[in-house]
């Protein structure tokens, strides 16, 4: 039975962040915060996962694209979000497109911005990863 101890890096522009390594775990659950600063001039997060290897190279497991565009615009159009009971605020919607494997909903919840993301991981046979988003505004 093949094994792997997955993790995740994500990269916006020249910033990067990792998971912890989980040990011979095909179907890995993190439950890990990661924090990441939106530049100005933002593009996609990479999510890469690999495959931690200890006597050679990681293997890359899977690879997918989070377009971040819905939720700083839905958090921006509303401001503060804890003037704002729980509601939907923006949606970004599964398209041939992007990887998404339902429509992705951002949200307000208990005062603040969070996007629930589930995607299909690229250039792999198979694999699917659930992201949860959340926008922290610096000035706050």
């Amino acid at each position: 039975m093949m094994t792997s101890d997955p993790y995740v890096l994500l990269t916006l522009g020249q910033q990067t962040a990792r998971t912890t390594a989980k040990s011979s775990d095909l179907n890995p659950v993190w439950n890990e915060e990661l924090m990441l600063s939106v530049p100005t001039n933002y593009r996609p997060v990479k999510l890469q996962v690999y495959d931690h290897d200890t006597f050679s190279a990681d293997d890359i497991m899977g690879e997918v694209e989070i377009d971040i565009q819905p939720l700083i615009t839905s958090a921006m159009s509303y401001g503060d979000p804890q003037m704002f009971g729980d509601m939907q605020i923006g949606k970004w919607l599964k398209s041939n497109d992007n990887a998404l494997i339902e429509d992705s909903i951002v949200n307000i919840v208990d005062g603040r911005v969070k996007q629930e993301v589930s995607l299909r991981l690229q250039n792999v046979e198979s694999g699917e990863i659930y992201v949860e988003l959340e926008w922290l505004p610096l000035d706050q």
